[in-house]
C-alpha cells in the first residue's frame, strides 16, 4: 500500500429531483438576505424563476456569465454585487457561470451555492480560472469553494443531447486524470472509477432520450462524483491542453474536453498503465491501452465532434498550443514532450482516431 494524504472538501451537497425547491432554506442556512443570481445571457429566464422563487432574499439577477471567465467580465461583476450589497451568489448554469461566482468570491469573499445545469463538475471545486490576453490561468483558493450545491437532475432536462453528452465526457475527463493524479489516493480512486463506470452507462441513454429521468439523475451523479475528483487532486496533460486551446483560442470547453481526452489518456498509456486498467474496466474494457480508442468510441456513440478544427482551431493551433503547453506545464505521469504533443493535438484538429 502506498502512503497517500485525503483531504475533503467542506461543501453541503442536497441532490435529488425538484430540489430547486430547498434553494431559499439553503440560503438561510448560510444566514443570507441578499442573494445576487447568476446566469448566463442565455439562462437569464431561469435566472428571473429562481429570484421569483427566493422573493425578497433575490437581490437581482445578473445575466452576463461567459465562457473561460474573462477578467473585465469578473471585474463588473463584482462591482454589480457590491452596489447590490449582495451577501451571498447563486450561480445556475454551468462552468462559466460558476467561474463567475467564484471570481466574485475571491474578491469579496461573499459563499456561493452552486445550481448546476451540466456536467460540468467545477461547483465541487476550489479551483477558479481567469483569462486575461488570451492566456488563461488556473489556480486554488479555499475562498471559491461553493458552501452548497444543490444537485436537481430536473433542471438537466432542458440541456440539449449533445450539449449534454460533451459536458458529460468533460467531467469524465476529471475522473480519468484523478485515476494517474500525482495525489492520487484510494478514496479518490474509487469515486473516479465510479464515476466513470456511471457517466459511460448514463450518457447514451441521455442522447437517446434527453427526457429519461433515470439517465438524467445517473450523469448528473456521476458528474458529482467527477467533480469531486476535480477538486480533491491535481489535474495532469489533460487539462493543461484543454485550458490552453480555451485560454489561446477560445474553443468552446466542454467540446474541447470530450475530443482531446482519448488522445491524451492514450499519450500516457505506458506511464499510466495501472490506473488506466480501471479506466478500462469502468468503460466495459480490460487493458490500459485500450482506453483513448474505448472513449474515442463513446465520442462516436455519442455523436460528439470529433475534430477541433470543426470548433476554430487553426491549422498553426497544435503546434502553438504544444509550445504553449509544454512552456508551463502540469504534473504528468508521461513527461510533456513538445512533438509528441504536437502530433496528439494534429490527430485531434483532424478528428482522427488516437494512435
Amino acid at each position: 500500500m502506498n502512503p497517500f494524504v485525503y483531504q475533503s472538501l467542506p461543501t453541503r451537497v442536497v441532490f435529488g429531483w425538484g430540489k430547486l425547491s430547498a434553494l431559499a432554506e439553503e440560503i438561510e442556512r448560510l444566514g443570507a438576505k441578499r442573494a445576487l443570481i447568476l446566469t448566463t445571457p442565455e439562462q437569464q429566464a431561469l435566472g428571473e424563476q429562481v429570484a421569483a422563487l427566493l422573493g425578497d432574499r433575490a437581490a437581482g439577477v445578473y445575466p452576463k456569465a461567459v465562457m473561460h471567465v474573462p477578467l473585465e467580465v469578473a471585474q463588473a461583476a463584482r462591482v454589480e454585487a457590491a452596489r447590490l450589497d449582495a451577501d451571498c451568489c447563486v450561480a445556475i448554469g454551468g462552468g462559466s457561470t460558476i467561474g463567475l461566482g467564484k471570481a466574485i468570491a475571491m474578491d469579496s469573499g461573499l459563499p456561493i451555492v452552486a445550481i448546476p445545469t451540466t456536467y460540468a463538475g467545477s461547483e465541487m471545486t476550489p479551483i477558479y480560472g481567469l483569462t486575461e490576453n488570451r492566456l488563461k490561468k488556473t489556480g486554488r483558493d479555499p475562498r471559491v469553494l461553493p458552501k452548497t450545491v444543490i444537485y436537481d437532475p430536473q433542471l438537466t432536462l432542458t440541456l440539449p443531447a449533445q450539449i449534454s453528452a460533451c459536458s458529460g465526457m468533460n467531467a469524465m475527463a476529471h475522473a480519468v486524470e484523478a485515476l494517474y493524479a500525482q495525489d492520487a489516493n484510494p478514496i479518490i480512486g474509487f469515486m473516479a472509477e465510479e464515476s466513470i463506470r456511471s457517466l459511460a452507462l448514463a450518457l447514451p441513454g441521455v442522447v437517446n432520450d434527453p427526457q429519461d429521468p433515470e439517465a438524467r439523475s445517473q450523469a448528473l451523479y456521476g458528474a458529482w462524483l467527477a467533480g469531486i475528483c476535480l477538486g480533491s487532486v491535481g489535474m495532469a496533460l489533460h487539462h493543461k491542453l484543454c485550458h490552453t486551446l480555451g485560454g489561446t483560442f477560445n474553443l468552446p470547453h466542454a467540446q474541447a474536453h470530450a475530443i482531446v481526452l482519448p488522445h491524451a489518456a492514450h499519450y500516457n498509456r505506458e506511464s499510466a498503465a495501472g490506473p488506466l486498467q480501471r479506466a478500462a474496466r469502468a468503460l466495459g474494457g480490460s487493458e490500459a491501452g485500450e482506453v483513448g480508442a474505448l472513449l474515442y468510441a463513446l465520442n462516436q456513440k455519442l455523436g460528439i465532434p470529433l475534430a477541433l478544427a470543426d470548433l476554430g482551431l487553426p491549422e498553426s493551433g497544435p503546434a502553438d498550443a504544444a509550445q504553449i503547453a509544454c512552456a508551463s506545464p502540469y504534473y504528468n505521469p508521461r513527461p510533456f514532450e513538445q512533438g509528441p504533443i504536437e502530433a496528439l493535438l494534429t490527430r485531434a484538429m483532424k478528428g482522427l482516431a488516437p494512435a
